[in-house]
C-alpha cells in the first residue's frame, strides 16, 4: 500500500490482548468482518456463538444481555430501543389474528394502547382484568387467549396483585404469561422463581423490563429488555427481533453496563426514601390516600409482603397520592406547578425527583373503591435529601389552604 489514506484505513496494527478494566469494552458495528468465505456462511448468532452484524450484536451487548438475565434470574434476554418496544416485540412475536390478550384494569396506558391500536387492527381482541381479583383473571380465559399480561406493582396506581396466584392460574390454563417487571427491576422478586422451594415452579414466561429506569439510573437512556428461560420461545422472540431489525446503539449499552453495578444500592436508597415520605404523606390532610404496597393501608400489601419477603422487602421508588375530593383537578394541577425540586416530567429511576398528575377518567373501565375519593398525583423519589423533598410538598401544600 502505496497511499497514507488507504494504509490508514487497513492499518495492520492490532492492540494487545490482555486488557483489562472495571468496565467492558465497547464494541460498536454495523459491518462485522469475515476470515473466509466459509466463515461468514457457517456462523450463527441465533445462540450468540458468533458475530454476524450490528443488529444481532457485538460483545458489547451480549455482555448487557448475560448480566441482565442473571439479574432477573432468566437465562436468555433481548435488547431493544425502550421499554414500550419490549411490550410491542411480545406481542408481535406471540399473538396473530384471532387470538386474545389479557392486561390488568391499571395496565401501563401505552401497552393499552398497543392492544387498543395496532392490535385489534390486525385481528387480535383484547379484555382487562380486574388486577386484584384472580377469579376475574380465570373467567376471562378463553380458547382464544394466548397471552396474559401481570403488572406488580399496577401503573400510577400501585396496587398489588396476588400475582403468585395469577401465574398459578395461568399454568393451569396453559396461558403464557408477560410480566411488566420494570417496578421490580429483578431486586424486588425473582420474576422466574416466585415461590423459593415450591415443589412445582411457579414462574412467568416472559419479563419485560423498561433499562430506562433503574438498570440506567440517569435518567438519559431509552432501553428495554425482554428475558425468558426457555430457549424455544427466546428463538420465537428472537427471529421476531430480527425481522424487525430491532437494534439498540452500543453507547447506550455502555451507559446501562456503567450504571448496572450500582442497581441494588441505588434501588434501596429509592426505597428508603420513598417510604418515608409515603409515611409523612399520610399525616397530611389534604391526602385521602397514599398508595404505596409497604404501606397496610394500600390496596394488595399483604401480597407485597408475602412475594417480597415482609416488611423488609423491596418496594421501589414510586407512590401516589388521592387528593381530598373536594379539590378540583386545577388545584392539583397548581399543586404540582407549586413544587421545586420535584420536576413535571414522565419516567422515574433517576436521580431527580418527578411529579405527574393524572386525569383518572380515561385511565381505568372499572373503579375500585379508592380511586373514587379524588385526583391523583403519583411522586417518583429521586436520590436528593428525604428533609428537603419533603419540605418541598409540605410548601406546594399550601396553595391548597
Amino acid at each position: 500500500m502505496t497511499d497514507r489514506i488507504t494504509h490508514l484505513i487497513h492499518h495492520p496494527y492490532q492492540p494487545p490482548a490482555g486488557f483489562e478494566a472495571p468496565q467492558p469494552g465497547v464494541f460498536k458495528a454495523s459491518t462485522v468482518f469475515f476470515p473466509t468465505v466459509a466463515a461468514m456462511r457457517s456462523r450463527e448468532w441465533k445462540d450468540k456463538s458468533a458475530y454476524t452484524y450490528g443488529l444481532h450484536g457485538t460483545p458489547t451487548s451480549y455482555a448487557l444481555e448475560e448480566r441482565l438475565a442473571t439479574l432477573e434470574g432468566g437465562k436468555e434476554c433481548l435488547l431493544v430501543p425502550s421499554g414500550l418496544a419490549a411490550l410491542g416485540l411480545v406481542a408481535l412475536s406471540l399473538l396473530k389474528s384471532g387470538d386474545e390478550v389479557l392486561l390488568p384494569d391499571n395496565a401501563y396506558g401505552p401497552n393499552k394502547s398497543i392492544v387498543e391500536g395496532e392490535l385489534m387492527g390486525w385481528g387480535i381482541t383484547h379484555q382487562y382484568y380486574n388486577p386484584m381479583d384472580p377469579e376475574d383473571l380465570e373467567a376471562q380465559i378463553s380458547s382464544r387467549t394466548k397471552l396474559v399480561w401481570l403488572e406488580a406493582a399496577g401503573s400510577v396506581s400501585l396496587e398489588f396483585p396476588n400475582i403468585v396466584e395469577m401465574v398459578r392460574i395461568c399454568q393451569r390454563r396453559k396461558v403464557l404469561t408477560a410480566l411488566d417487571n420494570t417496578w421490580g427491576a429483578g431486586l424486588a422478586f425473582n420474576p422466574f422463581d416466585l415461590v423459593p422451594g415450591a415443589s412445582s415452579p411457579v414462574a412467568v414466561d416472559i419479563s419485560a423490563h423498561a433499562l430506562t429506569k433503574y438498570p440506567s439510573g440517569g435518567g438519559d437512556v431509552l432501553m428495554g429488555s425482554v428475558i425468558t428461560r426457555n430457549p424455544g420461545l427466546h428463538l420465537k422472540l428472537k427471529l421476531t427481533h430480527m425481522r424487525f431489525g430491532i437494534g439498540v446503539g452500543m453507547n447506550d449499552v455502555e451507559a446501562v453496563l456503567r450504571s448496572l453495578p450500582t442497581i441494588g444500592l441505588r434501588y434501596r436508597a429509592h426505597d428508603v426514601a420513598t417510604r418515608s415520605l409515603a409515611a409523612w404523606a399520610q399525616t397530611q390532610p389534604e391526602f385521602v390516600q397514599v398508595l404505596h404496597p409497604a404501606l397496610p393501608e394500600s390496596p394488595g400489601h399483604s401480597h407485597w409482603m408475602a412475594l417480597t419477603g415482609g416488611e423488609e422487602g423491596k418496594a421501589a421508588g414510586l407512590f401516589s397520592v388521592m387528593l381530598d375530593a373536594r379539590f378540583t383537578q386545577a388545584q392539583t394541577d397548581a399543586f404540582c406547578d407549586a413544587l421545586k425540586l420535584f420536576k413535571l416530567g414522565y419516567s422515574w429511576g433517576g436521580p431527580i425527583s418527578l411529579v405527574v398528575p393524572y386525569e383518572l377518567e380515561s385511565m381505568r373501565t372499572a373503579w375500585p373503591e379508592h380511586l373514587l375519593r379524588g385526583t391523583l398525583v403519583r411522586f417518583s423519589i429521586g436520590l436528593e435529601d428525604v428533609a428537603d423533598l419533603q419540605a418541598d410538598i409540605a410548601q406546594a401544600l399550601e396553595v391548597l389552604r
